[in-house]
């Protein structure tokens, strides 16, 4: 049914957190996001799609031009789907808010995202909380603040960074005036 919807071109905003979509379901709503020109909010928390999920949107996030806002929170998408995410924030010019809280991405992960915003220039606030990101994740995004002048949120609050590292991220995080936890 929500599928349907997605089809007519008139949802501004879907919510399908809990539902238990899976991979298959990311895929169908993936298909769907194609030719939907309407959706600016898709939140998918907490429905287990995992690394082959992240990879189904990731692939249409591509070229989407609609969605601003995409919430993956609690998803287990790992390092694989935080690379599927930082594939399409390459090539995406729309996506302004992610959100990727609770997915286990470690070090690798954040460096995928960290590399895929030295060149965006439309994200604005990146959500990490509680992921396993360490101190080589969180030094990979504490560089990238450098070079990227759009992000002005980024949470990496509740990972395992060490606290010399943390004071340093939230030196940056001062400096460029971005709202963050960490």
């Amino acid at each position: 049914m929500f599928l349907s919807a997605l089809f007519t071109q008139v949802l501004a905003t879907l919510h399908l957190e809990f539902n238990e979509i899976g991979a298959v379901g990311a895929r169908h709503v993936a298909d769907a996001l194609r030719n939907n020109t309407t959706l600016a909010t898709l939140k998918l928390g907490c429905n287990e799609i995992r690394a082959l999920g992240a990879q189904h949107l990731g692939d249409v996030l591509q070229n989407n031009t609609t969605l601003t806002t995409l919430d993956l929170t609690s998803n287990d998408i790992g390092d694989k789907g935080a690379e599927c995410m930082a594939d399409a924030l390459r090539n995406n010019t729309t996506l302004t808010t992610l959100y990727l809280q609770y997915n286990r991405i470690q070090d690798k992960g954040a460096q995928h995202l960290a590399d895929a915003l030295r060149n965006n220039t439309t994200l604005i606030e990146l959500d990490l909380f509680k992921n396993n990101i360490g101190n080589e994740g969180a030094q990979h995004l504490a560089d990238v603040l450098g070079v990227n002048t759009t992000l002005t949120r980024l949470d990496v609050f509740l990972n395992p960074i060490q606290d010399g590292l943390r004071i340093h991220v939230e030196e940056l995080v001062a400096r460029n005036n971005l709202k963050a936890k960490s």
